[in-house]
């Protein structure tokens, strides 16, 4: 099929299924988390992040950041969360994140001392790097990264 001027060639999608987030009531609390593999310098950590069209930014776990390396006093940069964090006090960083079977990109996170919350994954920047589809119904979401 030839392909017409001004029309995009779409990326390869992965999929990946909806995770109970309460194993206790199986089914009733299915919830868009995707495989990740965070990176700071040599330091690597296999996560589950929550895709969350409605955050505003990326969220990292206090214990998360420092279980890859990251040192608090180190980064200055404040960020001002909202919503249920909006007292949390986090500070700017950027890691290197891998949602196989797509290339690292770098994610910028807003790194909260809290760590009773999930990784985040928001508006600046997961959802300018990757295309969503929830398929809710279906219990999938799609993934592809943005096209170049």
């Amino acid at each position: 099929m030839k392909r017409r001027q001004g029309e995009c060639e779409m990326l390869p999608a992965a999929r990946f299924p909806y995770i109970d987030s309460d194993p206790a009531h199986p089914g009733s609390s299915l919830m868009p988390y995707v495989p990740l593999l965070l990176a700071h310098g040599q330091r690597t950590m296999a996560l589950t992040g929550l895709l969350d069209s409605g955050a505003t930014v990326n969220v990292l776990p206090y214990h998360v950041g420092i279980q890859l390396g990251l040192d608090w006093v180190e980064h200055t940069t404040p960020v001002q969360l909202t919503g249920n964090l909006a007292q949390a006090p986090a500070r700017a960083v950027v890691l290197h994140g891998t949602i196989n079977p797509f290339a690292p990109v770098r994610l910028a996170f807003a790194w909260t001392q809290l760590s009773n919350v999930p990784i985040l994954l928001g508006q600046v920047n997961f959802f300018l790097e990757f295309d969503v589809c929830f398929l809710r119904t279906q219990a999938i979401v799609e993934l592809r990264p943005k096209q170049a």
